[in-house]
């Protein structure tokens, strides 16, 4: 599966010298998830493939109701433009929402971001020079590695288990590498699910004290726990000053408005202040101001509650349908949360051709390849549970096992 951009040489089809693109360009990947959802959108197939939040969950009636309301209520204030840090009332409710894990924040700590993935770009922004190093963890999340590209980082990466990263395998980087950043899904990771361990969480921030690298903690997914023991993120261990917190509204209310946030020290906060300032003046003022009118009256705890049950039964539904159509050989995470598991197949199978054959079974899922940094593993895939019921992910899953089974047979 190509996902490398090429930079054109020569001339084009009509006989012109081609466009001069960035030499960054060229080492910027394709998402391989955005193309893939291209093919696996038709309604035809069972799609394991996109990180997409179950849609019948989204709470349209109040976000509908909330926009009325702004509009009768606050209508030239929210279409007009507004400070690039975002709209206060929302910023403060973000603010405790952060202080009830231990965030030790306030609203001028909050930055609102155009989806968590800004986040991710700006910090790459502030801190990335070409040919920095970047330390992530392998496998690692597509679009956060696309990020970094952009700005020519070179990545040093980290195997992890199912207790998320490697932390022990992080000191000698630290020391080798001298990188500018640290980037780490604390909780139920993309692609993998798994979540850093307490342990590891303590330790990751000690070296990052010590060796002061500032840790990007990715943290969409941190309010979707249906089993296990909470435990603080790593923003909340944080004493140096070193840890971004970035999540979003996308995996709890809805993905289309495109809202999130980042939490950083102030030293920091100012630097990316400053680069979204360039990026887009200012995210999205309506739909700032319709969320921060939604969660004056909607019951958020409860909703994602809601999200919490529906999600543990799919994940439930998957991890069955696995045991009873996957080879034995099979092994796969148990996340506690979140919205994906990780399978890794026998050796034999490569499941960027075992991706083309399900298409051919009107069914799709993540091939792993492009999330390795470094030598690309051929025989593992990510899968999405949120976005399909259990019916149906049993039967995606039946349709996988049957191919696994005639090609290992």
């Amino acid at each position: 599966m190509k996902t490398q951009f090429a930079v054109q040489r020569g001339k084009n089809a009509s006989g012109h010298r081609p466009l001069r693109f960035a030499s960054r360009m060229a080492r910027m990947p394709v998402s391989a998830i955005r193309e893939l959802l291209k093919i696996a959108e038709h309604p035809e197939i069972i799609s394991f493939a996109g990180g997409l939040p179950a849609p019948e969950l989204f709470p349209v009636s109040e976000i509908a109701q909330a926009h009325a309301q702004v509009f009768a209520e606050s209508a030239s204030a929210a279409l007009q433009y507004s400070a690039t840090e975002g709209y206060l009332p929302l910023r403060e409710w973000i603010a405790r929402r952060m202080r009830r894990r231990a965030i030790g924040v306030d609203a001028d700590r909050v930055l609102i971001t155009t989806g968590a993935q800004q986040g991710i770009d700006l910090v790459g922004k502030v801190f990335i020079d070409k040919g920095d190093a970047v330390v992530v963890e392998n496998p690692c999340y597509l679009a956060a590695l696309q990020s970094f590209s952009a700005y020519e980082a070179s990545f040093v990466p980290i195997d992890s288990d199912n207790h998320g990263m490697r932390v022990d395998q992080l000191e000698n980087a630290l020391a080798n590498c001298q990188p500018k950043l640290i980037y780490v899904v604390s909780e139920f990771s993309n692609p993998k699910g798994t979540t850093l361990s307490v342990e590891r969480k303590r330790k990751l921030i000690e070296l990052s004290a010590r060796h002061q690298v500032p840790i990007l903690e990715d943290n969409p997914y941190g309010d979707l726990r249906y089993a296990g023991q909470s435990s603080e993120p790593l923003a909340a261990l944080d004493q140096a000053g070193l840890v971004i917190h970035i999540s979003s509204f996308s995996k709890t209310l809805t993905p289309g408005m495109r809202l999130g946030w980042l939490v950083a020290p102030e030293e920091i906060l100012q630097m990316v202040i400053i680069a979204k300032q360039a990026a887009d003046l200012h995210t999205n003022t309506l739909e700032q101001y319709a969320v921060a009118r939604l969660l004056e009256t909607f019951d958020f705890d409860g909703h994602v509650r809601t999200l919490c049950e529906v999600y543990r039964e799919r994940c439930d539904a998957m991890h069955q349908a696995l045991e009873r159509y996957f080879p034995s050989e099979a092994r796969w995470t148990r996340p506690e949360g979140g919205l994906f598991l990780w399978v890794e197949l026998p050796e034999t199978i490569n499941t960027e051709e075992l991706f083309q054959a399900a298409i051919a079974e009107r069914v799709a899922f993540v091939p792993g390849t492009s999330f390795f940094v470094g030598e690309q593993k051929l025989n593992f895939m990510r899968l999405n549970f949120s976005n399909q019921k259990p019916v149906l992910i049993e039967e995606g899953i039946r349709r996988i096992g049957n191919i696994l089974a005639r090609r290992l047979n």
